[in-house]
C-alpha cells in the first residue's frame, strides 16, 4: 500500500519507523508547505514524491493511502481533501478539532468509500488486549485512573517568550487534544459512553490548557482522568476491581501490566511489543482496507466520535474554545455535566 505523508515533524519519524517493518507499507509521497522542508524531509527518507499541494498529491496517483500528521486544526480539511479522491485517511489523534468536523469527515469516508481511521496507537498494542481480555478477572469494576504528565520540551520556550504551535490555539492544542485523549481512549473503549463529566484545567494566557482532569461517572464506578503538559509523574494507571487490581505502566504504551489480587497473589500480563510500536496501527489500518473494510473495528467512527464529544464538552466546562469551533462549541446533550 502506498502512502503519502502530510508532516515533517518527530512523530512522522516515529510513524516511518514503526510503518517500515510492515511488508505491505511502501513510503511514496510527502507534503509540506515549501519545497524546502519537503525535499529535505525527502531526502532523509528516500521518499520519491515531494509536493506541497495537498490536492495534487491525492489527484497524482502515485498513492493508496494518506498519514496525516500535521496540526490538529488542518486535519478535517486535508483528509476530506484526499478522501474525495479515493485516498484512505489514516489521521494522527486527535483526528479533528472538535465532534462537528469529525462528523464531515466520517460522511466523506463513507460517501468515497474509503477508510478513515484515527491513529491511536494504544488501542491497537497487544497489551490492549490482555487488558481487554483479563478485565473479568477484577470481578466487579468500581474506578479506572488514567494517568499521562509529561512536561513538554516546547514549555521552556514557551516560559521564555517563544509560543511553539503546541500552545497555540489556532492548532486546537493544548494538554486535553494532545495527551488527556490517550487516558479517555481506553476508558470509552472498556467501559462506555459515561453518564456524565467533571472537567477542570488550567488555561495558559497563550489560550490552551496547560493541564486538567476529568471525573466520569458511570453505574457502580467512575473515572478519575489526569494529564498535563507543563508537569511530569510517574504513577502509573490502575483498574480498580472488587477482586483485584490491574496496573498499567503507560497508558499510552500498555505494554507492562499487572494483576494483583485481593489475596496478594499477581499475574504478570505484559505482551511483547515492539519498539516501534506506531506499527500496531499501521498494521491495523492495512488489514482493514485489504479485508475490504472501510471502518476499524478497533479505532471505530463511533469510538472516535464519542470520545471528541467528550473533549468538546471537557473544553466547554473548562473555558477552552478553538478558532476552530467557530466561538462555540456544539456539544451532545447526551453528556451532561
Amino acid at each position: 500500500m502506498r502512502f503519502g505523508i502530510i508532516g515533517t515533524n518527530w512523530i512522522t519519524d516515529r510513524f516511518i519507523a514503526g510503518a517500515s517493518l510492515h511488508e505491505r507499507f511502501e513510503l511514496a509521497a510527502v507534503y509540506s508547505r515549501t519545497e524546502e522542508k519537503a525535499r529535505e524531509f525527502a531526502d532523509k527518507h528516500a521518499i520519491p514524491g515531494r509536493y506541497t499541494d495537498v490536492e495534487e498529491m491525492a489527484a497524482s496517483g502515485n498513492i493508496d493511502a494518506l498519514y496525516i500528521a500535521s496540526p490538529n486544526s488542518l486535519h478535517a480539511e486535508q483528509a476530506i481533501a484526499a478522501m474525495k479522491r479515493g485516498i484512505h485517511v489514516l489521521c494522527e489523534k486527535p483526528i479533528a478539532s472538535n465532534s462537528r468536523e469529525l462528523e464531515k469527515m466520517i460522511a466523506a469516508a463513507r460517501e468515497h468509500n474509503v477508510l478513515l481511521m484515527e491513529a491511536v496507537k494504544s488501542t491497537t498494542m497487544p497489551g490492549f488486549g490482555a487488558i481487554r481480555d483479563n478485565l473479568k478477572e477484577l470481578g466487579p469494576v468500581r474506578r479506572y485512573m488514567a494517568s499521562f504528565c509529561q512536561y513538554s520540551s516546547r514549555y521552556d520556550a514557551y516560559k521564555a517568550g517563544t509560543i511553539l504551535n503546541a500552545f497555540k490555539p489556532e492548532f486546537s492544542n493544548g494538554a486535553l487534544m494532545d495527551i488527556g485523549i490517550y487516558c479517555i481512549y481506553p476508558a470509552f473503549v472498556l467501559f462506555g459512553k459515561p453518564k456524565a463529566i467533571k472537567a477542570n484545567g488550567l488555561l495558559l494566557e497563550s489560550g490552551v490548557d496547560g493541564e486538567g482532569s476529568i471525573l466520569m461517572e458511570y453505574d457502580g464506578m467512575e473515572a478519575v482522568l489526569m494529564y498535563s503538559k507543563i508537569s511530569s509523574s510517574q504513577a502509573p494507571s490502575e483498574i480498580q476491581g472488587e477482586a483485584g487490581n490491574m496496573i498499567i505502566r503507560s497508558i499510552s504504551e500498555p505494554a507492562q501490566l499487572e494483576l494483583q489480587y485481593r489475596n496478594g497473589s499477581t499475574k504478570d500480563l505484559s505482551r511483547p511489543t515492539m519498539e516501534h510500536n506506531m506499527y500496531y496501527e499501521v498494521e491495523e489500518f492495512i488489514r482493514t482496507v485489504e479485508e475490504g473494510r472501510r471502518e476499524s473495528a478497533v479505532n471505530s467512527f463511533a469510538v472516535s466520535l464519542e470520545v471528541m464529544r467528550i473533549m468538546d464538552e471537557a473544553r466547554r466546562q473548562i473555558g477552552l474554545i478553538y478558532p476552530a469551533d467557530g466561538g462555540t462549541l456544539c456539544v451532545s446533550s447526551t453528556i451532561r455535566a
